[in-house]
C-alpha cells in the first residue's frame, strides 16, 4: 500500500517556478486565465512520453540521430499535427522510440513534473507504459529506479506530488497484457497506484484482458482503462463489466447511452476528460459539439485533463479554460471542477482533505479580493 502522506507545499514566499504561475491583477475579475493560474489542481489523465516539451523531445532526438523526430522545436508543431488516431499513435510511438536509457527516462519525468509546477499542478497520475521501454532494451529495474528518482526529486524541489499508473499499450497484444502485470506486481514501484489500458480501441476489445487486470486488482491496483474514446458506448461497458474499471479514460461516447450515464453517476464513476485531445485525434469533430456538458448535466464525475499536452498544442490551465467556455463556469465552478479531480484521485484521505482545503482558501481569498 501506499503510504499516507500530505500534500507538499512550496516554500513560503517562493512561487511555484514558471511563467504560468502568476500574481492575480487588482482586478482579475474578467480574468478566469488568471485564476486558473494560481489554482491547485490534481490531474488524473496525463501520459508520461506524451507529456515530453518541444525541448526535451528536440533534446532526445538529437541523442538518437537515427529517429525521424525533429530536432528543431520550431519544426515538432508541424510533426504533432495529426490526420486522425492512428496517425497520432505512429507519432507518439516514434517519441517513445527517443526513450532508450534508464537516463533518458529520469530526464522525461523530471522535466514533466516541472511543467506541471509552472501550472499549479499539486498531484498527477502519470500514465507510465513500461512495456514500451523495457522491450527497447531498458532494463526492468533501471527503469522502475528512474521514474523513482525523478519521483522524489519532483516532490522534494517542486512540490508536485507524482503516482503511477502502469498501462498496457492494447495494440501490443496480450504480450504487452502479460509483461506490463508482471512488471507491475513483481517490481511494484512505491508510487504505483493504478493499472491501465491505452493505445487503439478499435480492433482491440477490452475483455481479452480481463485476467490482467483481474491480477492487478488482487495486488491492490485501481482500475481505470481508457474506453469509448474513438469507439461507442459498449466498449465502456465492457471495462466496467469484465475490468472493473474504477475509472474511465476518456468515456467521449458514454452519452450516446442514457442508461451508461444513469449507472456512471450512481456510481461516481469518473470520466477523464480530455477536451483538446479529442479535437486532435478526431474523435471528437469540433469542440462546441463536445459532450462534456451533457455529461455534466446528467450527474457524472467529471475530471479535466491535458493527456498529451505538448503533442496536442495544451496545457491542464488551457484545458480549464476550455471547459470554463463549455460550461459556463465562473470561478466557483472552476474550484468545484478542481475538487471533482482530488475526489477521484487515488491521493490517500490525509492529502484528499489537505488539496481540497487549499482549493478553498484559495478560491476564497480571490472572491474576496474582486469583492465576491
Amino acid at each position: 500500500m501506499t503510504p499516507a502522506y500530505d500534500v507538499p507545499r512550496p516554500t513560503p514566499g517562493r512561487p511555484v517556478p514558471g511563467r504560468l504561475h502568476i500574481t492575480p491583477p487588482e482586478d482579475p475579475m474578467t480574468d478566469l486565465h488568471a485564476f486558473i493560474a494560481g489554482l491547485p489542481k490534481a490531474e488524473l489523465h496525463v501520459h508520461h512520453v506524451g507529456s515530453a516539451s518541444p525541448r526535451i523531445v528536440a533534446e532526445l532526438a538529437a541523442h538518437h540521430p537515427d529517429s525521424k523526430v525533429p530536432t528543431d522545436p520550431k519544426a515538432l508543431a508541424d510533426y504533432f499535427s495529426f490526420t486522425d488516431f492512428g496517425h497520432f499513435i505512429d507519432v507518439y510511438l516514434s517519441v517513445v522510440d527517443l526513450v532508450r536509457t534508464p537516463e533518458d527516462v529520469r530526464l522525461l519525468t523530471f522535466e514533466v513534473a516541472r511543467d506541471m509546477a509552472r501550472q499549479n499542478i499539486r498531484y498527477a497520475e502519470l500514465t507510465v507504459t513500461p512495456f514500451s521501454s523495457t522491450r527497447r532494451g531498458i532494463p526492468e529495474q533501471g527503469f522502475m529506479e528512474a521514474i523513482e528518482d525523478a519521483r522524489k526529486a519532483a516532490e522534494a524541489e517542486l512540490g508536485v506530488v507524482l503516482r503511477w499508473c502502469f498501462d498496457i499499450p492494447g495494440e501490443a497484444g496480450l504480450e504487452a497484457a502479460e509483461e506490463t502485470t508482471r512488471l507491475a506486481v513483481d517490481l511494484r514501484p512505491e508510487g504505483l497506484v493504478s493499472f491501465g489500458l491505452g493505445g487503439p480501441e478499435i480492433g482491440v476489445p477490452r475483455p481479452q484482458f480481463k485476467p490482467y487486470f483481474d491480477r492487478a486488482i488482487a495486488e491492490g491496483l485501481h482500475s481505470v482503462p481508457h474506453a469509448g474514446e474513438t469507439t461507442g458506448p459498449q466498449t465502456i461497458w465492457d471495462a466496467l463489466t469484465e475490468l472493473r474499471a474504477e475509472r474511465i479514460g476518456h468515456g467521449t461516447s458514454a452519452t450516446r447511452d442514457r442508461r451508461l450515464l444513469d449507472h456512471l453517476a450512481e456510481h461516481r464513476i469518473a470520466l477523464e476528460v480530455c477536451p483538446t485531445s479529442n479535437i486532435a485525434t478526431r474523435a471528437v469533430t469540433d469542440l462546441d459539439l463536445h459532450p462534456v456538458k451533457e455529461m455534466v448535466d446528467a450527474g457524472v464525475l467529471v475530471t479535466i485533463n491535458s493527456d498529451d499536452p505538448p503533442m496536442f498544442g495544451t496545457d491542464l490551465n488551457t484545458e480549464y479554460a476550455v471547459a470554463a467556455r463549455l460550461l459556463g463556469l465562473d470561478e466557483q465552478g472552476l474550484a468545484a471542477l478542481a475538487k471533482n479531480a482530488v475526489e477521484a484521485s487515488y491521493l490517500d484521505p490525509a492529502g484528499k482533505r489537505t488539496l481540497a482545503a487549499e482549493i478553498d482558501t484559495y478560491t476564497s481569498d480571490w472572491l474576496q479580493r474582486v469583492g465576491r
